[in-house]
């Protein structure tokens, strides 16, 4: 089952948007500021919430903290809406195919055939 850290970790705009740039090369949370009309302190929230939640890593180089993705999670979230997808696909088709079958009997009925 997927934490829901996760979830609410991604339900936050800014949060997304700070996975995404991430997502693209690691920064530090200086540089994710400067992307954001956020404040140090909140950026530093965002990012905690995000580490906490296992989407980020972070690592110290100098005095300077790097945040990096962390893809594990998003590969599970992404597995868990595949399987979501692939069961409402089954299903649509399956829709699909009785919707069929009545039109085509409905169309039979109108011409007088069986």
């Amino acid at each position: 089952m997927i934490d829901d850290r996760i979830f609410r970790a991604l339900a936050d705009p800014s949060r997304r948007a700070m996975v995404e740039r991430l997502a693209r090369k690691p920064h530090t949370s200086t540089e994710l500021g400067a992307s954001f009309a956020l404040s140090a302190p909140a950026v530093s929230q965002h990012l905690g919430v995000l580490r906490d939640a296992g989407l980020v890593e972070v690592e110290t180089v100098g005095r300077y903290r790097v945040y990096t993705l962390a893809p594990g999670p998003l590969l599970e979230l992404g597995a868990w809406a595949d399987a979501l997808e692939a069961q409402w696909s089954a299903r649509l088709d399956a829709l699909e195919t009785v919707v069929g079958r009545l039109q085509a009997k409905e169309k039979r009925s109108r011409r007088g055939t069986p």
